[in-house]
């Protein structure tokens, strides 16, 4: 920067801020590849997606009321509560498409991807479904065997009980029935011959 007496006016020497910005460029573009080359660095493996191997509570609190104050954990408070991501989600809907999305899925260490099946794992996978069928169909057939046997059991017991009703009906007609043997000797007959119930009375 010159200033001469004459001239009252700043005078700026350019090749110095030449010099300057061109440092700046320099050091911006290092700290560029460096944040680049960290970005880049090795790339993360993450396994494929797999089924879930447990069952997602979706209705152990429906129906109840839960006091909810400043100090309540947010595992606590309202809401479904995700573990893995720490966060609370309000309905069940949101949820699911919580637990099958991309980010909570990376949070398990899972990507999008799906494992390309070859033929082997093709037929292990229909051998199992058929061993888990064939195990259906026993515990099935077991089932209906059991309720079989214990209807009939119950229709015999009905049948008995029957039985012995209809036992004790006739034992009851017959004593109803029966007229007295000295009023049957005087009279001349056995009984009056009627087959509804009637008592004699002296």
């Amino acid at each position: 920067m010159s200033m001469r007496p004459d001239d009252h006016r700043r005078k700026w020497d350019r090749e110095e801020y030449e010099k300057l910005a061109e440092d700046r460029k320099r050091a911006e573009q290092e700290l560029k590849d460096d944040v680049d080359n960290k970005k880049k660095g090795p790339p993360v493996k993450r396994e494929f997606l797999k089924i879930r191997e447990y069952k997602v509570d979706l209705d152990s609190k429906l129906g109840k009321s839960i006091v909810i104050s400043k100090n309540t954990p947010t595992s606590q408070s309202g809401g479904y509560y995700c573990n893995v991501c720490d966060c609370v989600v309000k309905d069940s809907i949101n949820f699911l498409d919580h637990i099958n999305g991309k980010k909570h899925q990376r949070n398990l260490g899972m990507s999008m991807k799906v494992e390309r099946s070859s033929l082997d794992s093709v037929k292990q996978r229909f051998e199992l479904n058929k061993k888990k069928m064939q195990e259906k169909k026993k515990d099935y057939d077991l089932q209906t065997r059991l309720t079989e046997i214990a209807e009939e059991e119950e229709k015999l017991r009905e049948y008995r009980r029957e039985k012995r009703k209809e036992k004790r009906k006739a034992e009851e007609m017959k004593d109803d029935l029966d007229v007295p043997n000295e009023l049957a000797s005087i009279m001349g007959f056995s009984g009056f011959g009627c087959s509804k119930k009637s008592k004699i009375t002296s």
